[in-house]
């Protein structure tokens, strides 16, 4: 401890307040106290967690924050966590908001669409939040099941009507963009959609009821079938959503579990009696952490966030005073909020689901993790063992050959950094100097091209004073893996070398999965379970799908400049507006002349010479 130090905490005042904790300037752990004199020196006397003890070793000076009262002690150091997202401190590392569903009465035809936050000045009618967007997705797909809304993003009413959809056929949509149903028949469909949403299937489950004893009484037994599927399919989807008793209760449950590294709180949303998502919320590095001191960060954070606060607040446990942090939440919502710690009973049942959530959630992360480090630092280190590289093969570049019969050549390069695709650093490459299906020269053109590219650019950002790793072409690999055997190695390779680089490189057959290594007459056989190889084949198998991709992109283009090019007068510009209006070339060829003409530019003789070229 530095005298400075050692002066600062023997003046220390006996006020509330807040106090900064830093580390050669930068501020590292913000807290505050109802006595700073008491709370302070507690850091540096007795023995502390290890978290604790890792921060107070770090701690060379420190600032205070006078205050008059423990509240704004609480609202001030709730701003400076905001401000300062200090090392040490409670910080709720995932940032997302949970998705809602919205309708936008302003439109004509109104959508259901997917938004992240809720605006309350929008006009707008949100539903949810639900957990995830998994969770909103499966909502929309139930939706779509009984209710016929539209999907598109068009600017209905249009001024020519539009050839309904593949969702007017299957029953999804009414087609408002060609006119097949009025504002009014939309707009009861939509009414009935906010019911349901608002949790209100009655109407719904009458009707389903309603048109299946029709269909029975007409002898339209396999019609009335699908309406009793229908119904029992909504009653299910309805009884999942009251999962507790249906009271007019809006409230948020938050429990906490912990293990020896980190702790996940299971938060909870009621709205409506109904209990309508959660959201589990990992607290890296807080395994050591009071749950009490924990689950008060995570109140003051996320509430602080615009998120909506509820008039009731279920928490397993909070450090005392629990009044400030109440009056807190009140403030920031602007009227009543209750913050309750359960004892027993039905709210105390809603914390043990809680608790046994988070426990779920925190046990599924470290599977998750484990698998994740399998999946990339493991594989990368078995790789580097099996292939005898100098370095952790952290960037590995892939590269693959695309043709059609020699035709439209292409070569895919993709990059995985860490063990997973870095997809930004992907590249496409034409094939220039190669006539015909030749992979050897193909591979040793675009590694030649590649390095050429790369040195050339590193000299450019060098002399500009820029980082290398800024360009397309200026960062390097740790290894390079050819898709093909000996041959396309050999040609790679020396391509390589001829540009004067010389980075370790390796290819893997698909036949029987070999890895080759130059000059080595023998491969390499991976175990088929072993991580190495399975990150080989993803990096190979990558390269290949990225490569079709663009290789079929370009067929398809070069097919409709074929097919319409040799039309006297479709030149590039009316080929596009073509193309745009019908989709397809096919659909070109099948269109009449009066829809032919209303293309843009498609004159009454031009349409008959696309007919007659059929």
């Amino acid at each position: 401890m530095n005298e400075t130090l050692a002066e600062k905490i023997r003046m220390l005042p006996d006020s509330p307040g807040c106090y900064i904790m830093k580390s050669q300037g930068e501020i590292i752990y913000v807290g505050k106290a109802v006595n700073l004199k008491n709370r302070v020196r507690q850091y540096f006397h007795g023995s502390h967690t290890p978290k604790v003890a890792a921060m107070v070793s770090r701690v060379d000076d420190f600032d205070l924050m006078l205050c008059q009262t423990n509240f704004e002690a609480l609202t001030l150091e709730c701003n400076l966590i905001k401000k300062h997202r200090p090392f040490y401190n409670i910080l709720l590392k995932d940032d997302k908001h949970y998705p809602y569903l919205r309708i936008d009465p302003r439109e004509n035809f109104p959508r259901l669409t997917l938004a992240r936050r809720m605006d309350q000045k929008d006009g707008c009618k949100y539903f949810g939040p639900y957990i995830g967007a998994t969770a909103v997705r499966q909502v929309m797909e139930e939706v779509r099941r009984f209710f016929p809304l539209r999907t598109c993003n068009l600017n209905l009413p249009l001024k020519k009507p539009h050839r309904p959809c593949m969702h007017y056929q299957v029953g999804q949509c009414k087609a408002p963009c060609a006119g097949l149903i009025s504002p009014e028949d939309y707009g009861a469909i939509l009414k009935k959609v906010v019911a349901f949403l608002s949790g209100d299937s009655r109407e719904l489950v009458f009707e389903l009821q309603k048109e299946m004893i029709a269909a029975s009484e007409r002898m339209e037994y396999e019609l009335a079938a699908s309406y009793r599927d229908k119904l029992y399919d909504i009653q299910g989807l309805m009884e999942q959503q009251h999962a507790i008793q249906t009271k007019d209760v809006e409230q948020d449950v938050l429990a906490i579990a912990q293990n020896e590294q980190d702790a996940m709180v299971q938060l909870t949303h009621i709205r409506a009696g109904r209990m309508e998502g959660g959201r589990a919320i990992l607290m890296e590095g807080c395994g050591s952490d009071e749950p009490a001191q924990i689950l008060s960060q995570v109140l003051t954070q996320y509430y602080d966030d615009g998120h909506l606060i509820p008039r009731n607040i279920l928490v397993e446990t909070l450090p005392e005073p629990v009044e400030e942090l109440e009056k807190w939440l009140r403030q920031q919502k602007g009227g009543a909020v209750t913050l309750t710690v359960p004892q027993r009973g039905e709210k105390m049942e809603l914390i043990r689901l809680a608790a046994k959530n988070a426990k779920n959630a925190l046990d599924h992360h470290y599977q998750s993790e484990q698998a994740k480090y399998m999946r990339t630092t493991l594989a990368m280190q078995e790789l580097m063992k099996a292939l005898n590289l100098p370095n952790l093969p952290r960037r590995i570049e892939g590269y693959d050959i695309s043709n059609t019969q020699g035709a439209l050549s292409v070569a895919a390069m993709v990059v995985f950094e860490g063990g997973e695709p870095a997809k930004k650093e992907y590249r496409h490459f034409r094939i220039k100097t190669v006539e015909g299906a030749n992979d050897f020269a193909s591979h040793a053109e675009v590694i030649g091209r590649r390095f050429r590219h790369g040195l050339e650019e590193r000299k450019q950002r060098e002399e500009q004073g820029l980082p290398l790793a800024g360009g397309r072409f200026s960062t390097f690999p740790d290894v390079i893996l050819i898709d093909g055997g000996p041959q396309q190695l050999r040609f790679a390779r020396e391509a390589m070398l001829e540009t004067g680089v010389n980075i370790p490189m390796f290819g893997l057959a698909e036949r029987f999965e070999e890895v080759y290594l130059p000059h080595q007459k023998e491969p390499i056989i991976l175990d088929r379970r072993s991580n190495a190889l399975h990150l080989i084949q993803h990096v190979r198998d990558e390269a290949h799908r990225f490569g079709i991709t663009h290789h079929r992109a370009l067929r398809g283009k070069a097919s409709i400049q074929s097919s319409l090019s040799s039309i006297p007068g479709i030149g590039p510009k009316r080929q596009t507006a073509l193309i745009r209006h019908f989709k397809s070339v096919k659909a070109i060829f099948e269109a009449t002349e009066d829809e032919l003409c209303e293309v843009e530019g498609i004159s009454r003789e031009m349409a008959r010479r696309i007919l007659d070229s059929k």
